[in-house]
């Protein structure tokens, strides 16, 4: 199936953006918070050792998954701050790990892919697509179709063998615990990337499939009636035994999913899920009664117990919670009530390591707490650079979805490293402008 044109990038001008200490953040400067934002998104780069040229894997004790997560975040700072400094480095991250079937379906790290994992490639994907993010190999399909042949992956694994339908944890037989468990991250990612193809295709497959998890998930009992997001059951129990344990980058997947439902829908029933889900949300704010408002993992941050994996989700809680925004205004005010007191909690800790920057794990302590590390960067970077996400452009849909071969500082026909592409990449189907990319200059409080 192919969706996209091929186009030539429209001009777009330098930016250049300051580097500011995280220390010395204000929240209502546009231009401090991406100065911010450049700060950390550099401390996060500095764990990944690929180039231009190839992709590396992260270091240990690092799984493959969360190189797609840093993909995402970057991709998140590149289109927020305008700095396209890292885009190449993103593409070839990116392109290195289709697989042969194009779906993420990678057999060098089929021992680590499970369905979660492959659904957080997925978002990457999805971001690239909806932001005409250059993808510059010809030998290769666009960022939209990749994110239909994830969909399609996914979608084939879906299992009624027990619990009535939903998606196991893992797909093969080397993670065999997880081949009895159905959990929401693998079943929420499904979700988010069906509700985002529904929006920038129009294709009523996907908004039916949206629903459909939706529903199943609900059913089952792993999103109950207040806006809670367990982490899963297991199958052999035909998912009678919900586990109760909650998960700010679960919830967020679902909220996200249920905000662009309620853009293509304009059902009622899906903002008012975004809002109740947001609601059940607060529980991941205020560990102490001298830390109102600020962010932390309830299932184990308090009592040291977050893995290297736990370490990153506030990243993602933040990162789809911003972007629920823009399709369901009302939860605004809560964003402000919570996530502004989070962010200023965040920069107070990034004042480790040598250049004094390095960001840590718990922001209630409101100083660097010793435990720096690449998840500590990205939920600093996201909670942080989010907070402009609605001065960038809105991710697009239909026609207004292109495949562009070049970077936007790329001179026409100039070769691309690693891609055996030309003097022709970039004009395989006209020159075609991209009149949807603009650029907005507004006060954050505008937004917030």
């Amino acid at each position: 199936m192919r969706f996209v044109k091929y186009i030539r990038p429209a001009a777009v001008p330098a930016v250049i953006i300051s580097a500011v200490a995280p220390k010395d953040l204000n929240i209502s400067d546009p231009l401090s918070i991406k100065g911010v934002a450049k700060t950390i998104a550099g401390n996060a780069m500095s764990y990944y050792s690929g180039t231009p040229e190839k992709f590396a894997d992260l270091p240990q004790p690092h799984y493959w998954w969360q190189a797609g997560a840093l993909m995402g975040s970057m991709l998140d700072y590149s289109h927020y701050t305008g700095d396209h400094s890292y885009d190449r480095l993103i593409a070839r991250g990116l392109l290195d790990q289709v697989g042969p079937d194009f779906d993420y379906m990678l057999p060098s790290h089929f021992g680590q892919e499970g369905n979660d994992d492959q659904a957080f490639w997925g978002f990457a994907v999805m971001a690239a697509a909806e932001r005409n993010f250059p993808q510059p190999d010809p030998n290769v399909p666009g960022w939209l179709d990749m994110g239909a042949n994830i969909f399609n992956s996914l979608a084939s694994r879906w299992n009624t063998t027990a619990c009535g339908g939903g998606l196991l944890w893992q797909i093969f037989a080397s993670n065999p615990n997880g081949l009895d468990y159905k959990n929401t991250v693998s079943n929420g990612g499904f979700f988010q990337i069906a509700a985002r193809l529904a929006h920038a295709t129009g294709n009523k497959t996907y908004s039916e499939w949206a629903e459909k998890v939706w529903d199943w998930t609900e059913g089952i009992g792993m999103i109950d009636e207040f806006g809670n997001v367990y982490d899963g059951a297991h199958a052999s129990k035909n998912c009678k035994d919900t586990n109760p344990v909650t998960f700010s980058y679960s919830a967020s997947i679902y909220i996200y999913g249920a905000a662009v439902m309620a853009d293509v829908t304009k059902d009622k029933k899906w903002t008012e899920r975004t809002e109740r889900m947001l609601e059940a949300s607060r529980s991941f704010f205020s560990p102490f009664d001298n830390a109102t408002n600020i962010m932390y993992e309830h299932a184990c941050e308090q009592v040291d117990k977050c893995n290297q994996d736990m370490k990153s989700f506030k990243a993602y809680f933040s990162r789809f919670v911003y972007a629920a925004a823009r399709y369901v205004p009302s939860i605004k005010p809560t964003i402000k009530e919570l996530w502004h007191t989070s962010v200023k909690a965040a920069a107070s800790t990034c004042t480790g390591g040598e250049n004094g920057t390095q960001c840590s794990h718990k922001w209630y302590t409101g100083a660097f707490d010793g435990n720096p590390g690449l998840g500590q960067e990205m939920c600093a970077l996201e909670t942080i650079q989010g907070l402009v996400v609605l001065e960038a452009d809105a991710p697009l849909k239909g026609e207004e979805i292109k495949t562009v071969r070049e970077f936007a500082d790329q001179k026409p026909g100039q070769g691309v490293p690693g891609t055996g592409a030309g003097a022709n990449s970039g004009a395989e189907a006209g020159t075609k402008s991209s009149g949807g990319l603009r650029r907005r200059s507004v006060p954050v409080k505008g937004w917030w």
